[in-house]
């Protein structure tokens, strides 16, 4: 299961900035406007200390980390709902993500172009304004679609309608729809849109390297819009990242530690992504592979396990496992299972945070 998030934001605000520092990868970066024309996608491993943990218990020939799949996507201005600037292009990269994040200028450096004064929350809101009118040229147009299967009295299309016509209203009203609480039955009605306003959205203030806490005026508007919306936020210095990026290991520890930076923003960012979407890590391993996997919380061991093998869920027998946690104090497998920690859980065990699993699956 790979999650993927996109980031967004208006031209020179730090997005491809944002993304070098995280992906150490090397998008163009510019002070002028539309530098990024087609997205820029990255692979990113996802840092997991409990994978070495395993590794230094289990011998095996290969340690595979979870990954995020970052998009950087070109800068959306007023009007792209309507084509202008990369338009629709950007909405339609904007679609395939599950999550997006949304970069904030929110440092003065004037050698970066930019229109006016700093302004967080405005930039906030053209952006949103944009996601909200498009999402509702989308909703209108089913809406129509299904208010014609209406007719022949489908009570399936009638209880569609009705999700349609309550997620037009919220739009017309200019209101983000993850703002409104939702059935899950109706956000199984509208995932098949790949509606912008409904993604989880984590706001990345993009910093100065002297307001690394996001203490000042316009991080903190940030803070309280995300708040105010039901969104996340991170402050990150881009420009700061970046440079961490570059220095060696020792380089690096010495300047973070003079810095009081504890973790990178990838680490950050990371967290702060997986708290969004509800999201956690469990592990296989054997002597082929470790494994990092990813899952919602509260999923059932049969959907975990349908992860690694779609087969795998239906064909579920049972599970045996035990977490990393029994594997640090223990040492090895056979240490757990002579303590009997090893534990043999059924279809309805909830999968848990650092569970390591074997799982028996039927013919």
């Amino acid at each position: 299961m790979t999650v993927s998030c996109g980031i967004v934001g208006l031209p020179n605000v730090g997005k491809s900035t944002i993304f070098n520092a995280l992906t150490a990868a090397a998008a163009e970066q510019a002070n002028y406007p539309f530098c990024t024309i087609e997205p820029n996608v990255a692979i990113v491993d996802v840092p997991d200390e409990n994978l070495t943990a395993i590794h230094t218990r289990i011998n095996t020939q290969k340690v595979i980390p979870a990954n995020l799949r970052v998009v950087d996507i070109a800068g959306l201005i007023a009007g792209a709902s309507k084509g202008e600037g990369m338009g629709n292009q950007f909405l339609a990269n904007i679609r395939e993500c599950d999550a997006i994040m949304q970069v904030v200028r929110c440092f003065t450096t004037p050698s970066v172009v930019r229109e006016g004064p700093v302004d967080p929350i405005t930039d906030i809101e053209i952006i949103e304004l944009e996601l909200i009118l498009a999402d509702l040229d989308t909703v209108s147009k089913a809406t129509e679609r299904v208010r014609k299967k209406t007719r022949s009295g489908d009570k399936d299309a009638i209880a569609e309608l009705a999700v349609m016509e309550k997620a037009k209203a919220v739009l017309e009203a200019d209101r983000l729809l993850r703002s409104e609480e939702w059935k899950p039955t109706d956000i199984k009605m509208l995932k098949p849109l790949c509606l912008m306003t409904i993604k989880p959205m984590l706001y990345v203030a993009n910093v100065s390297d002297d307001d690394l806490d996001g203490s000042s005026e316009h991080a903190q508007k940030v803070a309280k819009k995300a708040a105010a919306t039901k969104a996340s936020w991170i402050p990150i210095c881009g420009d700061l990242e970046c440079e961490l990026r570059t220095m060696e290991d020792d380089d690096r520890s010495m300047f973070m530690s003079d810095l009081g930076i504890e973790v990178l923003g990838l680490e950050r960012l990371i967290a702060a992504t997986y708290d969004l979407l509800g999201l956690q890590t469990f592990y296989t391993a054997g002597e082929k592979e470790v494994r990092a996997w990813t899952v919602h919380k509260g999923w059932e061991a049969p959907k975990g396990a349908g992860v690694i093998h779609t087969d795998f869920e239906k064909k579920f027998i049972r599970a045996e496992i035990y977490s990393v946690d029994d594997l640090i104090e223990f040492n090895s497998e056979s240490a757990i299972k002579a303590a009997g920690k090893l534990r043999t859980e059924g279809r309805s065990y909830i999968l848990q945070e650092g569970d390591i699993c074997h799982f028996l699956i039927g013919p």
